[in-house]
């Protein structure tokens, strides 16, 4: 009888510590779970759908350099024309259009000289992640006007002619532009091809104005843009002006 009793008191006693352990386990089961939820519902948050989120990149765009506000009578001279702004996409808003973003120089003030002007931005309001170049260097000329004589250049002295008479009508031009330009010209040529029989020669010429090495000085406004040559021409060897 005891032995029985002992018996069912062990199979009551294992019962219930596999009971106990069970509910042991469970528990620690839930405490993890809850534990881990929160980090699983912000990661799923913060992680896109990929089949219901749309992915949104940065925009980059390139839009030209212009500069505003010089002062008239001056010209600015600078390399960089363009440049490029990358802009953080909005959520739920359409994309930036080129045209609606002016990348410009304010030069207002500035006279002669050499100067590192920042880009400045003229838009809508974006979020602007980088802007290439952020500045620019330039330099700003003052424009001036001159006047020189004209100077007949004949482009062939081999024919056996000699020049009796000259006539230039104006035999004085007007040349605008910066004072660097300026600074080069060493003449201003009518340019005249001789005939190789003599007569008399009335042609509309365009002034050129040349440096000291004979080429032609670009970047010129010269005025007027033609003078008329007249030259009355003789028998004779070589190229000669009396």
């Amino acid at each position: 009888m005891e032995a029985g009793r002992n018996l069912a008191r062990s199979t009551w006693f294992g019962r219930y510590a596999t009971e106990i352990a069970a509910m042991i386990v469970f528990a620690i089961v839930i405490i993890i779970v809850g534990s881990l939820a929160p980090r699983m519902l912000v990661a799923a948050e913060g992680t896109a759908n990929p089949v219901v989120a749309t992915a949104r990149f940065d925009q980059q765009i390139s839009v030209p350099i212009t500069s505003v506000n010089l002062t008239a009578g001056y010209v600015a001279h600078f390399i960089d024309r363009e440049a490029v702004v990358t802009v953080a996409p909005k959520r739920g808003e359409a994309a930036i259009k080129p045209d609606e973003i002016k990348a410009v120089l304010d030069l207002a003030g500035k006279g002669a000289g050499v100067y590192n002007v920042p880009v400045a931005l003229v838009a809508p309001q974006i979020v602007v992640q980088s802007l290439s170049p952020a500045s620019v260097t330039l330099t700003i000329e003052k424009i001036e006007t001159r006047e020189f004589p004209l100077v007949v250049h004949y482009a062939d002295d081999s024919k056996n002619v000699v020049v009796a008479e000259t006539q230039l009508r104006p035999a004085v031009v007007t040349i605008q532009g910066t004072t660097t330009a300026l600074e080069q010209v060493a003449a201003v040529h009518a340019d005249v091809t001789l005939p190789d029989q003599a007569h008399s020669v009335d042609e509309m010429v365009r002034p050129v104005p040349i440096n000291a090495a004979g080429l032609e000085v670009i970047g010129l406004q010269v005025s007027p843009d033609l003078v008329r040559v007249r030259l009355r021409l003789t028998a004779g060897t070589g190229v000669q002006q009396r």
